[in-house]
């Protein structure tokens, strides 16, 4: 599988401080390279089938998250994370036909999916076609 120029411009910019105690995802970066990182987590996801199955999958996890608060219970949260993961991973596997970046980024790509789904709630990300996009701000 090839490189994109994203990614390579990603892995150039993000390795610059590492906490020996904490995980590859756990990094010292400047807020461009949190762009950079928006940047190549959006590249991974431009077919529309894995777009809407992320925004279910997050849907599912505040819904868990809201039931587990009203119930005062973990499982729901954990439920709704697992769904979430699911559909996430379909979408990567089946239809995007690349790995998640949740695999090497954990915290990041959890972070940029909240992100996206903030993105696709406000009309900037469209569910439909990626030509509906709006141009993002650097």
């Amino acid at each position: 599988m090839h490189q994109s120029a994203t990614n390579q411009a990603l892995t150039a910019a993000i390795i610059t401080n590492k906490n020996t105690n904490a995980g590859t995802d756990l990094i010292n970066i400047d807020p461009s390279a949190k762009q950079n990182f928006y940047d190549f987590y959006l590249a991974e996801h431009q077919n529309m089938a894995c777009r809407r199955l992320h925004f279910a999958g997050s849907s599912f996890g505040l819904l868990g998250l809201a039931k587990s608060v009203r119930t005062r219970s973990p499982k729901p949260l954990i439920k709704g994370i697992a769904a979430g993961y699911a559909c996430a991973w379909v979408g990567h596997f089946f239809f995007e036909k690349n790995k998640p970046a949740s695999f090497k980024f954990p915290l990041k790509s959890f972070a940029s999916d909240f992100r996206m789904y903030g993105d696709v709630l406000r009309g900037n990300l469209s569910l439909k076609d990626r030509k509906l996009d709006k141009p993002r701000q650097k």
